[in-house]
C-alpha cells in the first residue's frame, strides 16, 4: 500500500548510525524528511547524501530533522560516511537507518514496482530503494512526496524549497503559487471571501476572480 499525503506516516524501529531510532520519537515536535537511496557506495547516492550533509545548517535553521533509509547495514554505512565526508567536505551527522530486512522499504512503498516484495534470491539490483522524499510534520502526517527514479540524482534545493512552502502553508488558509521562494506573495485560499482575506493578510492583488496575491505572513 501507499503511503498518501495526509497519512500519519508509518512508525518503526531500526538500528541507524545514531543507534536504535524509534520513528515516531525520533520526529518528536520537529518536521522530518525521510529519503532513501538505492545502495552504499555508489555515485549517485554519495553525491545526494553530499548534498544533505551541506544543507544541515539550512534544515536545522527549518527546524526539520533528516534521515537517510537504505537496503545496506549500519556498518557499511559508517565506513560510507567517510566517502560522503571527503566528497562534500562536509560530515554525515543525520541518521542513515539499517533497513536489510527490507521493512521501512516496504512500509513507505519505496521499492521499484518489479521487485516490490523480494524474499528469495535478493541481488542488489532487486532490493535497491527508488529516491523517495517524504516530509512529515510534527504530527506524524505526511505533508508532502516525491520520489525518482534510480538514475536521477534529486535536487535538493527544491526539496528545501518545498519544506518552506510546506511550513509556510502549514494551517494557514494560503497557497504557494508555481516557483514561489520565500519572501514572494502568496495565494490566499478560496474559503475566504475578499473582505475576510484582507482582514487577515491586508491589501490584496487580484489577477483573477479565485486568483489573490498577498504578502505572506510573517
Amino acid at each position: 500500500m501507499s503511503v498518501r499525503i495526509n497519512d500519519v506516516a508509518p512508525d518503526f524501529t531500526a538500528d541507524s548510525t545514531a543507534g536504535q531510532i524509534k520513528f515516531h520519537d525520533w520526529v518528536g515536535d520537529s518536521y522530518a524528511i525521510i529519503f532513501s537511496h538505492p545502495r552504499d557506495f555508489t555515485p549517485v547516492c554519495t553525491t545526494e547524501f553530499g548534498a544533505v550533509a551541506q544543507l544541515a545548517p539550512e534544515f536545522a535553521k527549518r527546524k526539520t530533522k533528516v534521515m537517510g533509509v537504505s537496503v545496506d547495514s549500519v556498518e557499511e554505512h559508517v565506513k560510507w560516511k567517510n566517502d560522503i565526508a571527503a566528497f562534500a567536505g562536509a560530515p554525515a551527522d543525520f541518521p542513515i537507518i539499517d533497513d536489510t530486512s527490507l521493512t521501512v522499504s516496504k512500509a513507505f512503498d519505496m521499492l521499484p514496482a518489479e521487485f516490490y516484495l523480494p524474499e528469495a534470491n535478493r541481488t542488489p539490483a532487486n532490493t535497491a530503494t527508488v529516491r523517495s522524499v517524504y516530509i512529515i510534520g510534527p504530527d506524524k502526517k505526511v505533508r508532502l512526496t516525491m520520489t525518482y527514479p534510480m538514475s536521477v540524482g534529486r535536487n535538493f534545493a527544491e526539496i528545501l524549497r518545498a519544506l518552506d512552502a510546506v511550513q509556510a502553508t502549514d494551517g494557514v488558509p494560503i497557497a504557494t503559487p508555481a516557483n514561489w521562494v520565500p519572501g514572494e506573495d502568496v495565494i490566499v485560499a478560496l474559503s475566504l471571501d475578499n473582505k475576510a482575506a484582507e482582514e487577515k493578510f491586508g491589501a490584496l492583488d487580484i489577477k483573477l476572480p479565485y486568483l489573490r496575491y498577498a504578502k505572506a505572513p510573517k
